[in-house]
């Protein structure tokens, strides 16, 4: 996006009842060549590269999954908010941008087996809004439960009290955030992850919460600094994952036996700990 887990939900959701309605044959296609969109703005996930060519994580991943499946694969950058009305209208056939797999996603698009599963986090460019990370803290599990997770979010809802808190639209974190802040701090939102944290480096908001290994790939400010918990668990559901309309079911069994081949083999855990210095592999 720019902003995993780049989890996006809040546009998605404002789609849901549309696109829900929209009936379409189902249709079995001899699957020769691909058209896969992404963001290219959220790197490393994706990113648009000098020239045009769009690099990171996930093109070098789906570069290997789509030889694996024997596809032609043509991948295009797409703004975040017009992934799923390109693909229901068959502007391309693929979506792969850090989407997190949801119930509410389920209902409208299918997905692919999880090729990532990431924690999320705040980020400062002042640790006396909250304490900077340790790089080896632990990632705290939350359930999506208010109750169960009502310690972790009360703790931070008084740190963050008061504070501009900027998430990007239309991600599962934005709907978290909103959830647990908006009632003790101010929420802004931004179409990207970039200017998002132009104001979060020059002080126009004091937090941003967004995927772990965005903040650790080096392609935020300098000042930019991970504070405090990393937050995981089925809160952001079981990953992140390809998208597919529900009646392309035969392209979606491709490209799962093509990751779980880059699965087994060590693929996706080679590219993420290249590019995120971590490994991300489900």
């Amino acid at each position: 996006m720019n902003t995993m887990a780049k989890l996006r939900c809040g546009a998605f959701s404002v789609l849901v009842g549309a696109l829900a309605a929209v009936s379409t044959n189902a249709q079995a296609k001899d699957w020769q060549s691909v058209t896969i969109a992404t963001e290219g703005a959220y790197a490393p996930w994706n990113q648009t590269l000098p020239g045009g060519k769009l690099g990171g994580f996930e093109p070098e991943l789906v570069s290997s999954l789509c030889t694996r499946a024997q596809l032609k694969c043509n991948l295009v950058a797409q703004d975040w908010d017009g992934m799923i009305p390109g693909l229901q209208a068959g502007k391309f056939d693929v979506l792969m941008d850090v989407i997190s797999i949801t119930p509410e996603r389920e209902k409208i698009i299918a997905f692919s087996r999880p090729y990532a599963s990431t924690p999320a986090t705040f980020a400062v460019s002042d640790d006396a809004v909250l304490p900077k990370a340790a790089a080896n803290a632990p990632i705290i599990k939350l359930t999506g439960d208010a109750k169960t997770d009502q310690s972790v979010v009360d703790g931070l809802r008084k740190q963050l009290k008061g504070k501009t808190i900027g998430i990007q639209s239309g991600t599962v974190y934005t709907k978290f955030i909103q959830d647990n802040f908006k009632d003790v701090a101010t929420i802004r939102n931004y179409k990207t992850a970039q200017e998002r944290d132009l104001d979060l480096a020059n002080g126009r908001i004091d937090a941003s919460f967004d995927d772990l290994t965005y903040f650790l790939s080096g392609s935020t400010d300098k000042s930019i600094m991970v504070a405090g918990p990393r937050i995981g668990g089925s809160i952001w559901g079981p990953g992140e994952g390809l998208a597919f309309r529900k009646q392309d079911a035969d392209l979606k069994a491709k490209f799962d036996a093509a990751l779980a081949s880059a699965i087994a083999d060590g693929t996706v855990k080679n590219l993420s700990e290249k590019w995120f210095k971590t490994n991300v592999a489900p």
